[in-house]
């Protein structure tokens, strides 16, 4: 997807709340860059560098696939709490490609910190800064199985640090973000505010993904830039922590990809005080605006599902479980047979029934009732009887759909959020390399 960044920011299409575009604000002590490389042989953006002078604390979470990017085990070798860049490419994944796709790493690190290193030499002359190949983490999302394109990258690479900037207007975000689409139709930004003792401080995010979304991530890749002073391992617990109901609770078409990443860098500007457990009070409101933009980001992604017409929110309320409330959410969320029928607006309930069913988890259909927003579908174990199939049909010509399922059980509660399945979506995908 070639987007033209400033025609795109000049017309904007308009989203629903779920996915508003907003201006994010600088964040000191980061410099972005994002170029093309011609990976993809049309000119677009396909390489994007986020750099921290000062360095920055960090974690990320990867895919749970067996079978993952060279670029994420390369960052899984990374020990240091403390890092200085992010490389991210798109077109190639990196994954499959043996000991090329490793050496290709080993490679561009070394060139990149050199390049960074001569960088910094020649702003302030005389430094004594050196960064090293174990201080970049990479990010690549793309083909699987091809061979990586090493010189390609290594080649613009004098030409991506010489770019960077350290004024982030809504131009270099939107262009950073748009960088690292693959079959994404726009942009997913995201910002937000909050305070960690008496200070301000700015959360500014950019993510990507369509397609191959399913729980334990998706393929997906999300940057979480903020100014606060956070050790980073309370920044791995409160992402973990924010992860489980925001990217964990979305799902376009059940697969999950091998190059998810996502990562939070704290610059530690902003100097908010010692901070002695992750229970610190005040991190309270840091934590709820992180889980605010993550999932705001999740919901842009399954907007922009491939070939989605339709925002679907599945809520599973009154199980004795939050795992039995989520394994039921997904089982429906997931269903090709309920994800068509959406897509074809057929109130065809019945197939709502079978994914509920196929989860094997102890049901009481007598307690079972079924909602399409505030239609009664089902109760006591049948149809209800004020059902209408004219009502329903009518509702489900909506963008945005909210499907409810009470079981009647007990009190715990699960969310999932997910988008039809189109024609469309079989088209991109049978077209993806082509």
């Amino acid at each position: 997807m070639t987007i033209n960044v400033k025609n795109f920011l000049k017309n904007k299409p308009k989203l629903s709340k779920m996915g508003e575009f907003q201006e994010l604000q600088p964040i000191e002590g980061l410099e972005i860059s994002a170029i093309s490389a011609d990976l993809y042989g049309t000119g677009r953006d396909d390489l994007c560098l986020f750099y921290f002078k000062d360095g920055a604390n960090y974690a990320a979470v990867y895919t749970s696939n067996s079978i993952c990017s060279e670029s994420i085990t390369w960052n899984r070798q990374i020990r240091k709490k403390f890092i200085k860049a992010l490389l991210v490419n798109t077109k190639n994944a990196n994954t499959f490609t043996g000991t090329q796709g490793k050496e290709a790493l080993e490679n561009l690190s070394k060139n990149l910190a050199k390049n960074l290193t001569l960088r910094e030499a020649q702003k302030e002359e005389g430094t004594s800064q050196v960064i090293k190949p174990n201080e970049i983490l990479f990010a690549s999302t793309g083909v699987i199985g091809e061979k990586f394109p090493t010189q390609r990258i290594k080649s613009n690479t004098p030409q991506l640090v010489e770019k960077l900037r350290e004024k982030q207007n809504k131009f270099i975000w939107f262009k950073a973000a748009s960088s690292i689409m693959t079959t994404d139709t726009r942009p997913k930004l995201a910002y937000e505010e909050c305070r960690i003792w008496n200070k301000d401080i700015r959360l500014s995010a950019i993510a990507k993904g369509s397609g191959m979304i399913s729980p334990n991530m998706a393929t997906m890749l999300a940057f979480v830039f903020t100014d606060a002073d956070i050790p980073s391992i309370f920044l791995k617990s409160l992402l973990k922590r924010a992860m489980t109901n925001t990217f964990n609770a979305i799902t376009v078409d059940s697969d999950t990809s091998t190059n998810d990443m996502v990562a939070i860098f704290s610059s530690n500007k902003v100097k908010t005080g010692k901070i002695y457990n992750v229970l610190d009070p005040r991190l309270k409101d840091f934590e709820m605006a992180l889980q605010r933009l993550l999932l705001n980001l999740a919901k842009q992604i399954v907007s922009d599902g491939e070939g989605a017409k339709k925002f679907i929110t599945v809520k599973v309320i009154n199980a004795r479980s939050q795992q039995m409330a989520k394994n039921i959410a997904f089982s429906i969320a997931n269903s090709p047979l309920f994800k068509t029928a959406m897509a074809g607006e057929d109130p065809n309930w019945g197939r709502i029934i079978m994914a509920i069913g196929k989860t094997s988890e102890a049901i009481n259909t007598s307690k079972l009732s079924v909602k399409f927003g505030s239609l009664s579908v089902t109760q006591n174990g049948s149809v209800a009887e004020c059902y209408s199939e004219k009502q329903v049909a009518q509702y489900m010509k909506n963008k945005e759909i909210v499907l409810s399922v009470d079981l009647g059980l007990g009190e715990k509660s699960a969310t999932v959020w997910t988008c039809d399945l189109t024609k469309n979506y079989v088209s991109i995908n049978a077209d993806y390399r082509s």
